[in-house]
């Protein structure tokens, strides 16, 4: 008891300061990390966004005379790859692939499986025991293990490796949402709403959506860098991204034979996976504590 009545105080003074987000924004300044890794992903973001500005050389333009020339070479800041391509531009153009790769999966498996777990812990019953018994079918193989066979199975392609990541990510998004919903459904605001003769429909979208959104939310996000780590490992594996199109997977994959020749060139790609998918992880720990009015 003292426990809520100490969360609802921390609620009603962030409302008095001006608000729940003007309270997160707050929170979110006091961490210079979350801050740090955030500006990391809006350059990364604007750089892939002005490829077509920035990128000082045509991402597919070879020149077998220029290969595998090293970081710091007049006109080629970052060097060159196995077939003289612009490493700078290549890397500033396959950010726009790699971060769609991350993105579309995450938001397309978050709309499907937040819906199916609301379904299933808003009814419960047997559509509950329907809907989760399937999605732990999928849930039982690792992440990447699953996306490897589907893609494969499919053909690879970026169209097959987009569908490969959403139904890894469908599963868990459902497990929370459902999760959640349980939760919220058994809440004193809910069973008035049931108790008044709402609809199923008005009570979900106007009590249980709102307050199971950020957790989902939150979760989702959390997905992102796993999705751009799979997503380039298939493109690594030939199961993704095709030739010539840049992508940081497909870049290491076809430098990774130049290792030994250029380590700095091969590493390139690998770093921007790696810079990238810590920056995401970063934020989501900086959301997640900022969104929980508790501490």
């Amino acid at each position: 008891m003292m426990h809520d009545t100490d969360t609802l105080a921390a609620t009603k003074a962030a409302v008095r300061s001006g608000g729940f987000l003007a309270d997160m924004a707050r929170r979110l300044r006091r961490d210079p990390v979350t801050l740090v890794a955030g500006g990391v992903l809006v350059a990364i973001g604007l750089a892939a966004l002005l490829a077509p500005w920035i990128a000082p050389a045509d991402p597919n333009q070879t020149s077998i005379v220029n290969r595998l020339r090293p970081p710091g070479t007049p006109g080629h800041l970052l060097g060159t790859d196995e077939l003289g391509r612009d490493l700078l531009s290549r890397v500033i153009w396959g950010g726009r692939l790699t971060l769609f790769m991350g993105f579309a999966p995450v938001v397309v498996a978050t709309l499907v499986g937040g819906f199916l777990g609301i379904l299933a812990g808003f009814a419960g019953g047997r559509v509950n025991s329907a809907i989760m018994r399937t999605m732990d079918v999928f849930y039982a193989f690792p992440s990447v293990l699953l996306a490897v066979a589907i893609s494969g199975a499919l053909g690879g392609g970026m169209i097959n490796g987009l569908f490969a990541l959403i139904l890894v990510f469908i599963p868990p998004i459902a497990r929370v949402a459902e999760s959640v919903t349980l939760q919220v459904r058994t809440q004193p605001y809910v069973e008035a709403a049931a108790a008044t003769g709402a609809s199923a429909t008005r009570i979900v979208v106007g009590h249980v959506l709102k307050n199971v959104a950020g957790p989902i939310l939150v979760y989702a996000s959390s997905l992102i860098s796993i999705s751009i780590v799979i997503a380039s490992g298939l493109s690594f594996l030939g199961l993704g991204v095709s030739p010539p199109d840049a992508e940081w997977g497909l870049m290491l994959s076809s430098l990774r034979q130049s290792v030994y020749v250029a380590p700095l060139n091969a590493v390139i790609p690998g770093a921007m996976i790696f810079l990238t998918s810590l920056c995401f992880n970063t934020m989501t720990d900086g959301l997640r504590h900022a969104l929980n009015v508790k501490e």
